[in-house]
């Protein structure tokens, strides 16, 4: 298991929780998104680096046609790198943060999500409030996985920011994001939902996560610790 924090969540109980878990409820995974993959696909520093490129080779281009200066030309392109690999820097600490302060915990309830680069907050996501999951691979093993709650859960995008992809029927979607082998996290949930799910099957058919999302169904796996 992954464990991410610092000072201010010694005084988790579990790490990742808030309180110790109740009798019958055990944590089947946990992990943290990877910080590299964070500033690609989030913060798109790669997209932002490229754009600063081009404007650096624009202004010499310019200045060479324009008959200006050497000194000038270097001057303004310096500040024009320097400008870049500030506002890259920060954005790189900012996926560092998310990596540090970020725990998501599957149990055979519920998700649980430690999130908060500024200010940490802990949300429960009951296994009774997910109507579908949906997980998205990237060639590397790295991807996201996206919860769809029942109507009714008012949930802030300013707060979840950046663990949500978006809205689904008005409502804001929760999501994992950047998790390295995120196929092991989609079989322990999809495993653990079809669990949970499994009493009711024979007297109400519902949809599965297989059936009402992209992550498949499987055996169980547990993370490494």
């Amino acid at each position: 298991m992954s464990e991410t924090g610092g000072p201010e969540h010694d005084y988790e109980p579990v790490p990742g929780l808030p309180a110790r878990l109740p009798d019958g409820e055990y944590i089947l995974w946990q992990g943290a998104p990877s910080s590299a993959a964070v500033s690609r696909r989030v913060m798109k520093t790669r997209w932002i680096a490229g754009y600063f490129a081009v404007l650096v080779i624009w202004n010499i281009s310019a200045g060479l046609y324009d008959g200006r200066q050497p000194s000038e030309i270097l001057f303004s392109s310096g500040a024009l790198t320097i400008l870049s690999t500030i506002g890259i820097g920060l954005m790189e600490a900012f996926a560092w943060g998310v990596q540090k302060t970020t725990l998501y915990t599957i149990t055979n309830r519920r998700i649980v999500m430690r999130i908060g680069v500024a200010l940490s907050a802990t949300f429960n996501l009951p296994f009774t409030r997910i109507v579908s999951v949906d997980m998205r691979e990237g060639k590397n093993g790295v991807g996201d996985i996206a919860l769809t709650l029942m109507p009714g859960d008012r949930l802030s995008w300013l707060v979840f920011w950046p663990h949500v992809r978006g809205f689904r029927k008005g409502a804001l979607m929760p999501q994992l994001i950047c998790l390295k082998d995120v196929a092991i996290a989609g079989n322990v949930l999809a495993a653990a939902l079809a669990g949970t799910r499994a009493p009711d099957a024979a007297a109400r058919p519902s949809p599965s996560p297989t059936q009402t999302g992209r992550v498949s169904g499987g055996p169980l796996i547990q993370a490494a610790e």
